[in-house]
């Protein structure tokens, strides 16, 4: 399989390994995949989707690794009066995010930590019996950043960071070659410096305009792989205007790329719902991002490699984290006939550094401005207008994209199949005979100084 064929995820599965899918029992759906590759009449296309399927299947039940008694028995530690009759609910109303693996209705990873993200009532009733964290809340050093990126029309502001992955040995040390993200410099992305990685010797850094970049390391699996980079984001303030929005729009960035971003009969009825009778672009994207911002709920997601067409999922379930909701934007824009593409890396403000996507869209005569569905959501609920109407258009200054395009191969591609074949935030290892399993890896973003923010200066021993 090369790389391309990611695009066969699109295919349907034969109705019987559907059923058995459905139903959980994965054993029977390997055993038709079995019987389907076997059999000379299957066409290469439908081999190379039984193949994803049979990788899907293989990481299902590490997705859902709770059962509806071990869930309770975990909630009731936080929410000691919480009935099963109100779990029931929560199944039913998705707020607990479910599958079937051998028969048995089955609770995602994350889901219980996802339930007191997106609801603050629950979260503050686990704090305050000592069981959780505080609740998060609107960070005033954001508020602070964009306040002051309103003001000046434009910031500048810095950053250094190291990047680690470490991988626990499964006896003798054994060569591994690794790929960490490190800043695409493009956009708003300047003045990128790698300072230091761990394995000089064959290291390999990508060109500067890396549709998704990354510095590959070869070592062996004994010591941590690291990069130590510094880079600028400069983030201009624009308040987009339908009034100036001209005739002629361009047309790139509006293609199809499948399995994921494809037009497809329910998501152009979608559009047409969500966009009616506009014809001016901004107000036909800033009625996708009212949409998805108040309609699709926030939810941690299982891989992205288990669903074979993300923005139909978001779209049916609405649900989604923010790669999830930024790829609900990009197709319903490039449906709507706007160029859309998508952003990623990690969000870095001092104190709170993790992975997050995001997207952009262009308009003439503004060119590419940025859209954040994910904060945008957020702020919709907590009442936030200012930073609901801020991130379509707009994105704050404590962005690190390593990643300008979805669903993209490395410049020094791997051997195998990555981990995640769409997005690279974590990294990806492998060794000489396959990947480092993904529960043998573990990967470390550090922000070890920001700079060039007023308000960063008030916070010196953040940095």
């Amino acid at each position: 399989m090369s790389y391309a064929d990611l695009k066969y995820l699109s295919a349907p599965l034969p109705e019987d390994i559907q059923h058995a899918r459905e139903h959980g029992d994965f054993a029977l759906a390997m055993d038709l995949i079995r019987r389907r590759m076997a059999d000379d009449r299957t066409p290469r296309a439908l081999r190379v989707r039984l193949d994803f399927e049979k990788r899907i299947l293989q990481r299902m039940p590490s997705e859902y690794p709770l059962n509806v008694a071990d869930a309770l028995a975990e909630l009731r530690r936080s929410l000691p009066e919480l009935s099963e009759e109100t779990l029931e609910e929560w199944l039913r109303e998705r707020e607990l995010d479910w599958a079937y693996v051998d028969g048995e209705r089955r609770i995602h990873e994350d889901a219980i930590a996802n339930l007191f993200k997106t609801h603050d009532d629950l979260a503050r009733q686990a704090y305050e019996r000592g069981q959780r964290a505080r609740p998060g809340g609107p960070s005033p050093l954001l508020d602070a950043a964009i306040a002051e990126m309103m003001a000046q029309g434009e910031v500048t502001a810095r950053f250094h960071v190291r990047s680690e992955m470490t991988i626990r040995p499964d006896g003798a040390p054994r060569p591994a070659r690794v790929w960490l993200p490190v800043p695409c410099e493009y956009a708003q992305v300047r003045n990128v410096r790698v300072l230091g990685v761990s394995h000089p010797d064959g290291a390999h850094l990508d060109s500067p305009q890396a549709a998704q970049r990354t510095v590959c390391l070869q070592g062996t699996d004994s010591g941590p792989f690291w990069v130590e980079y510094e880079y600028e984001t400069r983030m201009r303030y624009v308040h987009p205007d339908p009034a100036r929005v001209t005739e002629d729009q361009p047309t790139f960035y509006t293609q199809e790329l499948g399995p994921h971003i494809l037009f497809t009969p329910y998501l152009r009825a979608l559009c047409r719902e969500i966009v009616g009778q506009e014809m001016n672009p901004l107000l036909r994207a800033r009625k996708i991002y009212h949409y998805i911002t108040h309609c699709v709920r926030y939810s941690y997601m299982r891989a992205y490699f288990t669903i074979p067409m993300i923005p139909e999922y978001a779209a049916a379930n609405l649900r989604g984290d923010c790669g999830v909701q930024a790829l609900l934007f990009i197709t319903l824009c490039r449906i709507a006939g706007i160029p859309a593409r998508w952003q990623s890396g990690l969000y870095m403000e001092p104190g709170d550094v993790g992975c997050h996507d995001w997207a952009q869209f262009y308009i003439a005569p503004y060119g590419w401005l940025f859209c954040d569905c994910s904060f945008g959501g957020s702020a919709v609920r907590r009442g936030l207008a200012t930073r609901e109407a801020f991130y379509f258009g707009n994105l704050d200054p404590f962005r690190m994209p390593a990643n300008a395009a979805f669903q993209h191969d490395f410049e020094c591609p791997p051997r195998y199949m990555r981990y995640d074949p769409y997005d690279n935030q974590l990294g990806e290892a492998e060794y000489d005979d396959g990947p480092v399993p993904r529960a043998r890896r573990s990967t470390r973003h550090t922000l070890l100084e920001a700079s060039g923010l007023n308000c960063l200066k008030e916070r010196p021993e953040s940095v």
